[in-house]
């Protein structure tokens, strides 16, 4: 619910109750149109939204609000394109004028019968602008639809918050949660990769995923601002018979007791559920991030996901009632009187705010008791994989999805895994964008040139004036008319050199090598000299030897010297394309290490061997991280012998 003051909450209940509706409408250069309640087609403005389908309670949705209203105005529509349009609520909440009972904590204002206060109802961008005569027609959409942009099916690492910021700023859209926040919830903490073989196409699309593994979903707030939200227990508010028009309730309560998600390596849908499992299960399908990671791993996420939604216990209902535009989707209710249950409460999954008009609240869910055979029979459903036929170009595409800035170390920036049904060749492709950040250089240098001090005429000194001596002090001095030219000095030219110093931009190296399957590729290595500034470099490579069935790994590292170098988020985008490209079994997160000794000989008793190893451990992540030991010491084999006697050995 948003935030609204108690005499807010008092007065939306209330048997009558005086309120307005204003609007705002910004378009591309900046020209705001007001608009008021005298403006508004009686009956026509509408706000719907919804977090669910219309029969069953789902993780991870990104719906969209829809916004229509018809208006009494003269406005272009032809200026109306991608315009903004905000709505506002406004309710008398006392008949008092006194300016001293305003809450500062609230959008309160007096006004001239009363104290009245506000809130936003969203932000909304314009996709249909009809004129009829006199009217106005518009319908627009929040700012969800922004991440309908195609996203590639980048191969990207990083947490949970990681992904939603790569998504916001690709669609210029804000994040209402911090990094903290999103990291302090039950699967944000943990490292997530995106599996090759996805269906991604959208932004969208991976919002979808995150918010599944997050356990809630996404929708844009009144401010315009991305936000996850979780279903929770706690009511919100009750709502009463007398404020209801209509309502039904179901007869059942929905409940989730196990989740089901498809794993793509093994191709079994796993199922995951509580004690006792006697209600509904979740399904999340194939989720491109629950692929990677050791099973143990892949069971913690299922399991909190599974923490989360185990919360839910609602009857759904469907209710026209009086209206609170303060409440939100995914609010907890209680209702009461009538036919309903007052112990028992419901979630908000739809809703339909009718300007001047009824508001329609809706809670869908699925009777345990119908759904559960279907649902454990899902759990043991393979998932289905799709393979690329061979002889087909394949592609598989990066981007980073953290930024990190490089020194003088070789740092990993991108990392792409394929693999071929046949053995072949491969292309590599990639584009960087650095920021470089050279030292500064201090040059020093002789200046050096001629100075001429030109030739000059010599003046006589009159006779009178040196006879006079200090007698004619205080005189007039002879005119030049009166002086007489007696010589001209000679021109001379005179060499000079001066030392002189000064700091400017210098430059950095920029050198980028490749790996393939571990081997460095030391051939080539592209290198670049850059000043301080943005710089963009294109990267070729042709694979060869492509060892088909195999996992194959082709990373690039970038140093720096001279200065730095800074790859923000989504600056590196590269790909491997190729015949006969599938998707492979991803690492499962198991590390095998092999050791070899030479034979010990038993005979004569037994030597040992000195062993001493350095053990480097690598994190599968783009941030340069490293963990080193070194085993030292001696480690004894030893063994123990006892005389046996066998019959006939000794005859």
């Amino acid at each position: 619910m948003y935030p609204v003051s108690s005499a807010f909450l008092q007065a939306v209940q209330e048997n009558t109750r005086k309120y307005y509706w204003t609007g705002r409408i910004t378009i591309k250069n900046g020209v705001v149109y007001e608009f008021g309640a005298e403006d508004i087609v009686k009956g026509s403005g509408y706000i719907s939204s919804q977090c669910c389908g219309s029969t069953e309670i789902e993780l991870g949705t990104v719906y969209a609000a829809e916004m229509g209203v018809t208006l009494l105005s003269d406005i272009d529509r032809y200026t109306l394109e991608d315009a903004l349009v905000e709505l506002f609520y406004h309710l008398r909440i006392s008949k008092s004028l006194d300016s001293s009972e305003l809450d500062p904590d609230y959008n309160q204002a007096v006004e001239a019968d009363g104290i009245y206060e506000t809130i936003p109802m969203g932000v909304f961008e314009v996709s249909e602008a009809n004129r009829t005569v006199k009217c106005l027609e518009l319908k627009a959409y929040d700012y969800m639809l922004r991440f309908e942009k195609d996203f590639n099916g980048f191969e990207t690492v990083g947490k949970a918050y990681d992904f939603i910021h790569l998504c916001c700023e690709a669609c210029h859209v804000e994040f209402a949660l911090t990094q903290e926040e999103v990291e302090a919830m039950p699967n944000g903490d943990t490292g997530l990769s995106i599996y090759t073989d996805n269906d991604i196409e959208t932004y969208r699309d991976v919002l979808y995923y995150v918010g599944q593994v997050l356990g809630g979903f996404f929708c844009i707030n009144r401010e315009g601002v991305l936000e996850l939200r979780k279903y929770g227990d706690t009511p919100v508010m009750e709502i009463a018979g007398r404020h209801r028009f209509s309502s039904s309730f179901s007869d059942f309560i929905t409940r989730y007791t196990a989740v089901s998600s498809t794993n793509m390596r093994t191709e079994i849908a796993e199922y995951y559920h509580l004690d006792p499992d006697n209600g509904l299960t979740m399904n999340l399908g194939v989720n491109p991030l629950l692929q990677f990671g050791l099973d143990e791993t892949r069971r913690q996420l299922c399991e909190n996901i599974l923490n989360d939604i185990s919360v839910i216990d609602y009857v759904p209902f469907d209710s026209d009632t009086i209206g609170n535009p303060a409440l939100d989707i995914g609010d907890v209710l209680t209702f009461v009187g009538g036919q309903a249950d007052e112990d028992k409460i419901s979630a908000i999954t739809s809703m339909q705010v009718n300007l001047y008009g009824k508001q329609r609240l809706k809670g869908v869910g699925k009777n345990p008791r119908l759904a559960q055979a279907k649902s454990k029979n899902d759990k043991n459903i393979s998932g289905l994989l799709s393979q690329i036929e061979a002889g087909k170009i394949g592609i598989h595409t990066f981007t980073n999805a953290s930024a990190f800035t490089v020194a003088d170390q070789d740092t990993r920036i991108i990392s792409i895994e394929f693999a071929t049904s046949e053995d072949n060749h491969a292309q590599f492709f990639g584009q960087v964008i650095v920021d470089v950040d050279a030292d500064p250089v201090t040059r020093t240098a002789t200046a050096a040139g001629d100075v001429v001090i030109p030739a000059v005429n010599v003046d006589a000194i009159p006779e009178e004036n040196v006879s006079a001596g200090s007698e004619n002090e205080g005189e007039e001095p002879a005119s030049e008319d009166e002086l007489a030219v007696i010589g001209i000095t000679e021109e001379q030219t005179v060499n000079v050199s001066l030392p002189v110093s000064w700091t400017e931009d210098g430059t950095a190296v920029v050198t980028f090598t490749f790996e393939f399957n571990d081997e460095m590729i030391t051939v080539h290595q592209p290198v670049e000299t850059w000043h301080s500034g943005k710089h963009t470099i294109l990267l070729y490579y042709p694979i060869e030897n492509v060892l088909a069935n195999y996992t194959n790994t082709f990373n690039v590292y970038m140093r720096v010297s001279g200065g730095t170098g800074t790859v923000d988020t989504g600056w590196c985008v590269a790909s491997v394309s190729g015949q006969s490209m599938g998707a492979n079994a991803a690492w499962d997160g198991t590390i095998t290490v092999e050791d070899y000794i030479e034979r010990v000989g038993i005979s004569g008793g037994l030597r040992l061997k000195s062993i001493s190893e350095n053990i480097v451990f690598e994190i599968d992540e783009l941030v340069q991280r490293s963990y080193s030991d070194v085993v030292r010491g001696r480690t004894a084999l030893g063994a123990f012998a006892m005389p046996v006697d066998v019959n006939g050995s000794n005859s």
